[in-house]
């Protein structure tokens, strides 16, 4: 069975009240002044950090059948972060997915089941076929920060542009730092890693409706290490 879905580039978070709650308890004024102000609890020095592709995983699930999730990863992806931790606000995401890497784990003889689909394998029909991720057509998946808004001592929610098979929709992340250390111990250079999870709709990016839901879940966890600082430009 052909499943005609999209899966990417970090859920909204569950709306959680009483019955009884006032309409705007959700509403961004009632985030704790502390928790919104101030630096992260972060002891990383400020800087560009570079994603260990070695220490990193992207995941996309959507709702199959209606019973379970679907879940791929992608193998290639590429993101750096300019990490400000006295002023979060300053920081910045940015992500770059090729398509062509997705990993579905298919483990059936898929030449022998989809004999007309002109593919030899379940990966290559959804990075390629149109009404996949297309990526003949569309050959990167893109995220770039716009927003970065401190939630607490250690979380963040980082909003941005998503580009997807040419549509770019605003999409946001949240994003928890993991650790860091001083010294990764064999770069030997500071380190970070951190985890965000994040949703958007297949239908909002041009995509029809399949076997499978509209909702796509986006997760990711991997580690960053820190370039080196650009050398002062040499006296004339």
């Amino acid at each position: 069975m052909k499943i005609k879905a999209a899966f990417i580039a970090v859920s909204a978070a569950a709306l959680l009240a009483a019955c009884n709650a006032p309409a705007n308890n959700n509403d961004a004024s009632t985030v704790p002044a502390a928790a919104a102000a101030g630096p992260v609890d972060l002891k990383a020095p400020a800087g560009v950090y570079v994603l260990d592709p070695t220490h990193a995983i992207l995941q996309a699930s959507v709702l199959h059948n209606s019973i379970s999730n679907y879940t791929v990863r992608f193998n290639k992806i590429e993101s750096k972060v300019t990490l400000d931790p006295a002023n979060l606000e300053n920081s910045s995401v940015e992500f770059t997915v090729d398509p062509t890497s997705v990993d579905a784990n298919f483990p059936g003889d898929y030449v022998g089941t989809h004999a007309n689909s002109g593919f030899k394998s379940w990966n290559e029909d959804i990075a390629n076929s149109p009404s996949n991720l297309n990526a003949r057509q569309f050959p990167q998946m893109t995220f770039k920060s716009t927003k970065v808004t401190k939630t607490g001592d250690r979380t963040a929610d980082v909003t941005g542009d998503l580009t997807f098979l040419g549509v770019t929709k605003p999409v946001t992340f949240k994003a928890t730092f993991n650790g860091e250390i001083e010294s990764h111990p064999f770069m030997q250079v500071p380190a970070i890693g951190f985890a965000a999870e994040g949703t958007f709709k297949r239908t909002d990016f041009g995509m029809a409706l399949g076997y499978v839901g509209d909702e796509v879940t986006v997760r990711f966890d991997g580690e960053f290490l820190k370039q080196a600082d650009a050398a002062p430009a040499a006296a004339q």
